[in-house]
């Protein structure tokens, strides 16, 4: 894990200053009462919502339907080697292998495709601190922090961010949205990979993020760059990058519950929904609900 050390001290000291001024201000007004100052309030925790994926299907202007899943509540995401891709390159290095198992397995939500193969020079990807292709400035990033938060943008424009511990990096090309709507670059479908048959209309698949931090997945079987960044631009994405592409490769399973049996997300999707259990060559992307609570010892 490699950490970015946060900048701008001054606005911390702004803060530190107008706080301790605060204070201050709390404890004269209690002393000139003649009362004993007020304790401080401390902080709570951000509330632990449960984990929960919503599944859509949207019709593009060509009649093609995508899928898309939004991943809500306190989901975490967890990178996966696959057994040929990255493979070798980080084999023996990193936890998360080519399938989900353990305490994952007894929290997983969802699973879904990562990015193209290492060799077609798409991006870089780094996994549990580990870089098995270096990261390139300019690109789509995928950027998964310790806690399993997420985050998507263009790699030094933005992403990461001062102070933040980079985990984990899945690259994949150009954004297909940007500040909520398609780029100029996803009406161009000649530059989002090589196709079968180098054809526009095949099996794609896309990640964006909602301006609430939230994830979806968009994926089809007959699709277009254009067509899944129009489709994320109207679910609410502010920012999203394509990932893999033809039908071999485009992949979404989901569970009824944390640990759940799978069940295949894309209408025609070519592998079995327990692809990623029994073990998959590619790197892919666990959807994690977060840890059971232990029951309370109160009676």
């Amino acid at each position: 894990m490699r950490q970015y050390r946060a900048v701008n001290p001054g606005q911390w000291g702004r803060v530190a200053r107008a706080a301790g001024l605060g204070l201050a201000l709390l404890a004269a007004a209690g002393c000139a009462r003649g009362q004993a100052p007020a304790r401080a309030v401390p902080l709570r925790a951000a509330p632990v919502l449960p984990g929960r994926v919503s599944i859509a299907h949207v019709r593009a202007t060509d009649g093609s339907k995508i899928t898309i899943a939004t991943f809500s509540g306190s989901v975490t995401y967890v990178l996966h080697n696959g057994s040929a891709d990255p493979g070798k390159l980080l084999a023996g290095q990193v936890t998360a292998g080519p399938k989900v198992t353990g305490a994952g397995r007894a929290r997983l939500l969802a699973a879904f495709n990562g990015g193209f193969m290492l060799k077609s020079l798409a991006g870089g990807y780094e996994q549990e601190g580990h870089v098995a292709r270096p990261l390139r400035a300019g690109l789509a990033s995928l950027v998964i922090d310790k806690s399993g938060r997420t985050r998507i943008g263009v790699w030094g424009s933005g992403v990461p961010a001062p102070g933040e511990d980079v985990y984990s990096v899945r690259q994949n090309l150009w954004l297909l949205v940007s500040g909520g709507k398609p780029t100029a670059q996803s009406a161009r479908w000649q530059r989002w990979g090589g196709t079968i048959g180098h054809q526009e209309y095949v099996a794609r698949s896309a990640l964006g993020q909602n301006a609430a931090g939230g994830l979806l997945y968009a994926a089809s079987m007959s699709t277009s760059p254009a067509d899944l960044a129009q489709a994320l631009s109207r679910a609410g994405a502010v920012a999203a990058m394509e990932l893999d592409i033809n039908p071999e490769w485009v992949q979404l399973d989901v569970a009824g519950r944390p640990g759940g049996p799978l069940q295949a997300g894309i209408p025609g999707q070519h592998r079995p929904a327990t692809q990623y259990l029994s073990g998959w060559t590619r790197d892919f992307i666990a959807v994690l609900a977060p840890p059971a609570r232990a029951p309370s010892s109160r009676a």
